[in-house]
């Protein structure tokens, strides 16, 4: 069960970047930190559900400045021991609603008032972090706290699978996706609410632990929907960060929504 740091507890940080060592490659996070630095251009970037820095720590060394949001003070305290960790701003909270203030602005205490008010170039979601809000409101509220960090012009980017509900036959709620001799993990499926989870067991010496990570999966079109909720309209897509074409097969994608500068 979730605590204070939601799923993500010091269980879960702890193992976070060995269990997922392949997304810490210089292939997976090159084409990723190359996007973002050409949005960011001369300006500050901040990360929705920054985690252990797997992003944020080389797009800082690219000088861009960047500040992170996370509910996770296990994940965050990962960050921060990394070398170039302490150099990065990051705010504890609900990503879905906290502001943070932009380099150089001045805050309200009392009110909050210019809290990331138009400050940032890009603000930015990666590996289907979008999901971990599970609910469509949550969701919305993360498009229109994106859109009030943004300044004129600043890109919103979220990196997300396609549903893959072509897995589930009818009937059926649940699809494994590891099976081995010391543990299995499987998703199961709400197709009328787009709930999802992942549901982890593991053996260790011969005892099961279990762990599921909640999530609400969402349409490419209903993001655009959102998009546009908060006054932000969709300016590219791809299927991944090497910007290729996204196609009818593609089984995730990035897309790239703007703040018009009019």
């Amino acid at each position: 069960m979730p605590d204070e740091d939601g799923y993500f507890g010091e269980s879960i940080a702890a193992a976070y970047d060995e269990s997922s060592s392949d997304m810490f490659s210089a292939e997976a996070v090159d084409p990723a930190v190359d996007v973002l630095a050409a949005l960011a251009g001369d300006g500050p970037a901040l990360e929705f559900g920054i985690g252990t820095g797997r992003i944020a720590l080389p797009l800082a060394g690219r000088g861009v400045p960047v500040h992170g949001i996370d509910m996770s003070r296990a994940m965050l305290s990962r960050l921060r021991a990394k070398p170039g960790g302490d150099a990065i701003g990051v705010t504890v909270g609900d990503f879905a609603t906290t502001r943070v203030p932009g380099p150089g602005t001045d805050v309200d205490v009392d009110t909050g008032a210019g809290a990331g008010a138009g400050a940032f170039a890009v603000v930015y979601l990666v590996f289907n972090t979008i999901n971990n809000l599970t609910t469509q409101d949550a969701q919305v509220a993360c498009f229109r706290n994106a859109a009030a960090h943004l300044r004129p012009g600043g890109a919103f980017v979220i990196e997300v699978g396609v549903p893959d509900l072509r897995r589930l036959p009818p009937g059926q709620n649940a699809v494994p996706f590891h099976i081995g001799p010391t543990g299995w993990a499987f998703d199961t499926y709400d197709v009328a609410t787009q709930a999802t989870a992942s549901h982890y067991v593991t053996l260790t010496d011969g005892r099961p632990e279990y762990h599921f990570f909640p999530f609400r999966y969402v349409w490419p079109s209903e993001l655009d929907l959102m998009a546009r909720l908060a006054g932000l309209r969709l300016r590219a897509r791809w299927e991944g960060w090497s910007r290729a074409p996204f196609t009818s097969e593609s089984t995730g994608h990035v897309s790239v929504w703007e703040k018009p500068a009019d």
